[in-house]
């Protein structure tokens, strides 16, 4: 037997960039009248979690529980030890997990979530300090916290009044600016941010250095003496389109690139029998720091409009290359 569906019926009349506007504003009314309410709650809760010797853990569930994990994430990149514990876990063993040096920050909006409220009780029975974010000082949350962080919303975005949107932008908000309060207190720096994000661009920026990246093996170098067509095999084997030339003391004095190769091309007298550095670039652009990092090398190559950096010592021997398609792989920016 087929069943058959009703049809959804749509309103595809409705302007929707009225809706969607409609929606900010009351979220954003909601941020603003809920900064003018911000009191010594709030001041007192940073001070608990400075004061912490342990771990900042976030709690909640549903939506609650998905603004938590962001808010523990966000803590912990910002200089904030911090983790997510679902309340379901913890009634089965992740209790084990908090202890009296630790902070909870327990979120429910209504502040009667059950699997909430189960573990409340013990976390008080550990000692562990407890920040309620929800709307009601009455409600289960509320009687069991230390300290709590108002949530209360006049109005969700919800057209029906009920899924939760002002009341989580609202919550999330407040996390930020926790985390925001907490990175001034402890002078949080763009150089201790990079150090918990070593892979994101900023870490990049301030960790990577040109040692790092350049090449080191099998590169591409030629005698002062090489004649073109040997310096063209060593350009084909090297895959960097360029050839470094060096003098009798391996010092570097010059460079050849396939684009030098292509211009003496279109001379009369080109030859293949010539010597390199007929066609060579003359003391090249070479850089003696390999502790430079990485990005500003980028700026340099950029700079100079060139696309490979000789790495040398204070000697002018060759140390490696750093090619700016490395750079670019690598996301230096």
């Amino acid at each position: 037997m087929v069943i058959i569906l009703p049809q959804k019926r749509y309103n595809i009349i409705m302007n929707y960039k009225t809706i969607a506007k409609e929606t900010l504003e009351i979220e954003a009314q909601t941020l603003l009248l809920a900064s003018q309410k911000i009191g010594d709650e709030f001041n007192e809760a940073i001070k608990t979690i400075l004061e912490c010797d342990g771990k900042l853990i976030i709690t909640g569930v549903g939506k609650s529980g998905l603004i938590g994990a962001k808010m523990a994430a966000t803590f912990a990149s910002t200089g904030t030890p911090s983790f997510f514990l679902h309340p379901t876990e913890a009634l089965h063993g992740d209790l084990g997990m908090i202890s009296p040096n630790d902070v909870v920050i327990a979120i429910s909006y209504s502040g009667e979530s059950e699997e909430l409220s189960s573990i409340l009780p013990h976390i008080r029975r550990f000692g562990t300090p407890l920040i309620g974010m929800t709307r009601s000082k009455e409600s289960t949350l509320g009687q069991h916290s230390d300290l709590i962080i108002d949530v209360v919303v006049e109005k969700e975005a919800c057209p029906l009044d009920i899924a939760p949107t002002s009341s989580t932008t609202l919550t999330l908000a407040l996390g930020d600016a926790l985390a925001v309060c907490l990175m001034k207190a402890r002078n949080f720096q763009k150089s201790d941010f990079a150090s918990f994000h070593p892979g994101g661009a900023l870490g990049k920026q301030l960790f990577v250095k040109v040692s790092n990246l350049m090449q080191t093996k099998n590169l591409p170098i030629v005698s002062k003496d090489t004649k073109v067509k040997e310096a063209i095999l060593k350009i084909s084997e090297g895959r960097l389109g360029t050839v470094l030339v060096t003098d009798e003391d391996k010092k570097l004095i010059a460079l050849v690139s396939d684009g030098d190769i292509r211009r003496a091309l279109l001379q009369d007298d080109f030859s293949l029998e010539e010597n390199v550095l007929k066609y060579a670039t003359m003391n090249p652009m070479s850089c003696e720091d390999e502790n430079m990092l990485a990005s500003q090398a980028l700026v340099l190559i950029e700079e100079k409009k060139i696309q490979l950096l000789v790495v040398t010592d204070k000697n002018k021997k060759i140390r490696g290359v750093l090619h700016i398609h490395t750079l670019i792989e690598k996301g230096i920016s």
